[in-house]
């Protein structure tokens, strides 16, 4: 090389010198590589980095010396057209397996002096793996290691001890100082880096690429190579995936993926992307990467079969496609012409500065810049040397890239314009939703399959997002909701297969946040919408217990209690939704499902139970439901208002293998109901069980004898527990517990009572629960003035006090109180309109606050008004009227 031009050398000093801070920087700091050069000897200018290195000094310094005085050589015999764009990566790519090999040899020995550096290794991939790195590079390894190999200490796990060697190899290769660095490093491409160690064990690694990785990475391992470190553990493990990356045999699904990635490319790099200033030389459109992307396409689809295709530099897997035929001659020399001069102009540009840039510089001086240190004139003359092939590459890669089968653009702008046309006012959020959906990150989306099905459900959901009354907020759910499945190919196929399923699934993520957050949490809940049954009627309480039960022990038991309670409360929601039932109807099917999974899980539990603790000898459990349970009419997201007593005599013991005191026994075996009630399995959670209406409150034990609640009852209960036991109803026991049970609490609540202190009672109580307990916002009608709170209140208190009307259904009790002309006829009309809006409103709008758009017409339409306007009208009325009874009582 000492015979080469001088001239050629002394002009390209002089470019870097005008042109390049960086390169003058270099300069200045290694003339011995810059006198070199300057005499013709390029030879030795790039051999000199490794003679420089001194044993004595860190590794890292001696390899960041090392790695300014070879990118200086490298640059400028580049800039002299001595080297060409394959030597010039060559260079670049073998002195990062070098640094990367002494880094890995240092961070072992550093971390284990007196041990053999072995069972570590790094895979290159990107241009690292193909010999064709960037003059300002980043390198992309994945740091691997060998259990049984890898040297740690005692007590140290292999992975900790992986780990440790790991990040010190990054801080060898990154660290920062006067010199400058050795290499970025970038270790984001191993198998989900989020949830992953730096460095792999190499079994889990293989796992991986066997079972579950995507298409992209396919694509990164056709450059693949062990780089580093145990070369010999690296190639073992990329000997071990090579049925991964090169499958013999191609499905459709795998083309479609395929080709599905090209959508991506375009997508998420070439959007609103016109050459000339600025223009990103990598990702634009006709760029690097459509070049690359090419080339590694048809390397997937026919590599498997040919073995001479696995050619890892573009360059020549370009050439290697042509002699197979597998594409045009001429476009593999229009793409590989184009592919040595966009790599060349993009070293220029990382010269300037020794930034990762693949930009073209948007100011016209920063332009020419450029353009002066690659020879030419002026910044126009760079433009116009680039510009044909930019129109070419893009030209062949369009006819690869192709439209996809189902009509939905891949390019974002198209995307765009045809979401804006179907009805989204914010069209750019919604191209990154679906481009999201589209890049094969989701979980649920990872596999040529799943992306297969999203494309052919993609128009028809497009269209039902767009006329939903607020697109946005409905793509956002489906968003969620799509991100939270398992898979989602059965997903979108039901859509597909059904296609008025796809209309319930955008009203209910347009209209029912408390429906969509539980599709969310199990999407296959609209499995229940197939079958039209789902908007019958709820089932009676025996049924749908029959339904409940199921084989097996305790804790599959709860498990199919917690999903077909989930599916029916689901259906339920969904009938409000559509206006296909009233929501009092649906009301009190919600409390006979209550009832229904009460009955099943505390029959379950009781017979796991007896197992340990045999049964008290005439004792029984008996379950007391209060509240809205008690009245029979629950709202979706209600919990149940429960007692729990016990008949018998509290003295004996059970007979089982352990036994317990009776007391014991029953206070135990409630808290299991209530366990079984409400603790969330793998299927989710089932109630919120509140058994504070108990006897003594929260203080008290959890389950009491009939003999000890009578006692309490009749002696030291408050009057709001008086009050709350007007809707007292039994909902577990047997005829004769049930019977004897009732016996207690209709005594208790036909007692005679001093009027006047019922009534200050009542009236302080309401007063404190307004102080402490206010309504949510404009449409809590529960506990806003004249709500059903207030209408409680007063049916209760002329209860008690005239003795009469007792039923714990509240419309039969207002019924009775009317009839009896101690409420006027219009209260049973508020109930039913306060009842259907909480009902109602719990589901659509469970902040109680108004909600926007169309939704306060399908609110509307559930409490049988006409249009909102007119509910609230009603909803007026209503609560004007239960105000005027509830103050006339409190005067």
């Amino acid at each position: 090389m000492t015979s080469l031009p001088i001239q050629s050398l002394n002009a390209a000093l002089e470019r870097a010198e005008r042109h390049s801070p960086h390169l003058r920087m270099l300069m200045t700091r290694f003339p011995l590589v810059t006198d070199m050069l300057a005499a013709g000897d390029l030879t030795g200018a790039l051999a000199d980095h490794l003679g420089a290195l001194d044993p004595s000094e860190p590794v890292a310094r001696g390899l960041r010396h090392a790695k300014g005085r070879l990118a200086l050589a490298v640059a400028i015999g580049d800039l002299a057209g001595l080297l060409s764009l394959e030597d010039v990566v060559q260079h670049l790519s073998n002195f990062a397996d070098f640094a990367l090999d002494r880094a890995i040899n240092a961070a072992l020995l550093s971390h284990m002096p007196d041990a053999e550096p072995r069972g570590f290794t790094a895979i290159a991939l990107g241009k690292h793996g193909s010999h064709e790195l960037n003059y300002s590079s980043d390198i992309d390894p994945i740091l691997l290691f060998d259990p049984l190999t890898l040297p740690h200490r005692a007590r140290e796990e292999p992975v900790e001890a992986a780990v440790r060697i790991a990040r010190k190899v990054v801080e060898i290769m990154q660290a920062r100082d006067g010199d400058g660095y050795v290499f970025r490093v970038d270790l984001r491409l191993r198998p989900t880096p989020e949830a992953t160690p730096i460095a792999m064990p190499i079994n889990a690694a293989i796992t991986y690429y066997e079972s579950s990785a995507v298409a992209w990475e396919r694509a990164a391992f056709i450059r693949a190579r062990a780089c580093a470190g145990d070369v010999a553990l690296g190639q073992s493990f990329l000997d071990a995936i090579t049925p991964f990356v090169w499958r013999r045999g191609l499905d459709f699904g795998a083309i479609g993926d395929i080709r599905a990635m090209s959508h991506r490319i375009r997508e998420h790099h070439a959007s609103g992307q016109n050459f000339g200033p600025g223009f990103d030389l990598k990702r634009g459109r006709g760029g690097i990467r459509e070049v690359e992307f090419f080339t590694q396409i048809h390397q997937m689809i026919h590599g498997g079969r040919e073995a001479a295709l696995r050619v890892a530099p573009t360059l020549d897997a370009l050439s290697a496609l042509a002699r197979a035929g597998r594409i045009d001659a001429e476009h593999a020399q229009i793409l590989g012409h184009a592919y040595r001069l966009y790599r060349t102009v993009e070293h220029r540009l990382q010269m300037v500065d020794d930034q990762q840039t693949h930009m073209l510089p948007k100011a016209a001086d920063d332009l020419d810049n450029v353009a002066k240190l690659h020879g030419l004139d002026c910044g126009a003359e760079l433009l116009a040397l680039l510009s044909p092939h930019i129109d070419r590459v893009g030209q062949i890669y369009d006819d690869l890239d192709g439209t996809p089968a189902t009509g939905v653009p891949a390019d974002a702008d198209l995307l765009i314009e045809s979401l804006s046309s179907a009805g989204f006012l914010d069209s750019d959020h919604a191209a990154k939703r679906i481009a999201h959906w589209r890049s094969g990150t989701i979980r649920a989306l990872r596999t040529p399959a799943a992306l297969g099905a999203l494309e052919a459900i993609l128009p028809r959901l497009i269209i039902a997002l767009g006329v939903a009354p607020d697109p946005q907020t409905a793509i956002n759910q489906l968003s969620t909701l799509i991100e939270r499945l398992p898979s989602a190919i059965n997903f979108f196929r039901l859509l597909e297969a059904r296609p008025a399923l796809l209309r319930l699934l955008i009203d209910i993520l347009s209209y029912a946040p408390t429906l969509a957050d539980q599709l969310a949490l199990r999407p296959d809940l609209l499995d229940r919408l197939i079958d039209a049954s789902a908007f019958d009627p709820a089932d009676s309480v025996d049924e749908i217990a029959a339904e409940l039960r199921s084989t097996g022990d305790l804790e599959r038991q709860l498990d199919h209690v917690r999903r077909v309670v989930g599916d029916h409360r689901f259906a339920l929601g969904v009938q409000v939704v559509e206006g296909a039932s009233d929501p009092l109807d649906v009301a009190s099917g919600y409390a006979r499902v209550a009832e229904a999974a009460l009955h099943v899980v505390t029959d379950a539990t009781i017979a796991e139970f007896v197992k340990t603790h045999g049964r008290v000898p005439g004792g029984e459990l008996v379950i007391l439901a209060l509240g809205r349970m008690g009245g029979g009419a629950l709202t979706h997201a209600s919990d149940l208002d429960l007692i729990y007593l016990f008949t018998g005599d509290f003295s004996v013991e059970s007979d089982g293998m352990k036994p317990l005191g009776a007391v014991l026994y029953f206070n135990r075996l409630a808290q299991r109901v209530t366990a079984g009630l409400s603790v969330p399995t793998a299927a989710g959670p089932l109630y919120e069980i509140d058994t504070r209406l108990r006897p003594s409150g929260a203080k008290g034990p959890l389950s009491v004898s009939l003999e000890g609640f009578r006692r309490y009852q009749d002696e030291e209960a408050w009057t709001w527990e008086h009050m709350a036991l007007t809707r007292a109803r039994l909902v577990y026991g047997s005829g004769d517990a049930r019977a004897e049970t009732q016996a207690i609490v209709d005594a208790v609540l036909r007692k005679p009572r001093d009027a006047q202190q019922l009534i200050k009672d009542a009236v302080q109580m309401r007063a404190d629960m307004a102080k402490h307990k206010p309504p949510t916002g404009p449409l809590d009608v529960k506990l806003c003035n004249g709500g059903l709170v207030d209408l409680e209140f007063a049916v209760h208190v002329l209860q008690l006090h005239h003795a009469t009307g007792f039923d714990p259904h509240l419309d039969d009790a207002i019924a009775a109180l009317a009839t009896l002309n101690l409420l006027p006829d219009d209260m049973a009309d508020a109930y039913r309109l306060l009842t259907r809006m909480l009902v109602t409103v719990r589901l659509m709008a469970p902040d109680g606050q108004e909600p926007t758009g169309e939704t306060k017409a399908v609110i509307a339409r559930a409490c049988g008004a006409t249009d909102w306007n007119r509910l609230l009208a009603d909803l007026k009325v209503a609560r004007h009227s239960v105000s005027t009874v509830w103050d006339k009582i409190g005067m």
